[in-house]
């Protein structure tokens, strides 16, 4: 009977051990990964103020000139994350908001960028999803990623009288908040009030109206990159302090198993000396 408990403590000794080793293999990759995101941080964020001088300037457009969508106007929401896991909420809060925004207009189309909000989306709003868009969130947004995107958007042949890109805003390396990026059609905005102030001609006001859809949506994507790596390094900090918390507590049980084997083992060979 005892040398059946022995063996299922050595057993149990055992697994622990192995599951130890595991634990501290995890902790070396999250440690790595921590590492990575944060050499990424710096570069992503300067790549997000090099973008809101862009995404600023057409804004600034569309105010002056007081452009406003009609309340019957067609909608297109464009959800703008990435492909990459491991960065806590990013992009639940996009897919959130997304869905927010389509059940106020359900009749809209969905444009995606990235697979993950993608998955998410497709649940409950499968049918709006219009065109999707992978390979996203590898490096720093570029402008001519942004403007490739809008290409594709206008040559499918979406209609719509104002587009709004969702994105996750960054606040802080702690913070960021779903938000939505107006942009607005040729026919919305030659509607607007202050139109006429700007004097432009119709050839001219095609590529205005893409080149301010290319600059939005790039200000959105350099901003919902720097909020993913920061998350993406708080998340890998939080994996490597749970890791370390858990290699501490299965030391301590696996040294605690291991006293009392050899206490046994003991107490086995000097009660065999004392019948001597």
């Amino acid at each position: 009977m005892y040398f059946s408990v022995q063996v299922r403590n050595m057993a149990t000794l055992k697994e622990i051990q192995q599951r130890l080793k595991s634990v501290q293999n995890i902790e070396k990759i999250t440690k790595s990964m921590k590492m990575i995101a944060s050499t990424k941080v710096n570069k992503a964020q300067r790549g997000m103020e090099a973008a809101r001088v862009f995404g600023q300037a057409s804004n600034s457009l569309f105010a002056n000139a007081e452009t406003k969508a009609a309340d019957d106007g067609k909608v297109l929401f464009v959800a703008s994350s990435s492909d990459r896991g491991l960065c806590g909420g990013i992009h639940s809060s996009v897919s959130k908001a997304t869905r927010k925004a389509v059940a106020e207009h359900p009749t809209s189309d969905v444009v995606v960028l990235g697979d993950k909000p993608k998955a998410q989306l497709s649940r409950v709003v499968r049918k709006q999803i219009a065109i999707t868009f992978n390979q996203i969130g590898k490096d720093v947004p570029t402008f001519q990623e942004a403007a490739s995107i809008v290409d594709i958007i206008k040559s499918s042949e979406l209609e719509f009288d104002t587009a709004n890109i969702v994105y996750n805003k960054f606040h802080s390396v702690v913070s960021y908040e779903a938000q939505t990026i107006p942009v607005y059609s040729e026919a919305t905005f030659k509607a607007s009030p202050n139109f006429a102030v700007y004097e432009i001609e119709d050839d001219v006001l095609a590529n205005l109206q893409e080149f301010s859809f290319a600059n939005g949506l790039y200000w959105a994507m350099a901003e919902g990159h720097a909020a993913e790596m920061c998350a993406k390094r708080a998340a890998m900090e939080n994996a490597t302090k749970n890791a370390g918390e858990m290699i501490q507590k299965l030391t301590m049980t696996f040294n605690r198993g291991r006293q009392a084997v050899i206490t046994n083992e003991l107490i086995d060979i000097i009660t065999g000396a004392s019948a001597l």
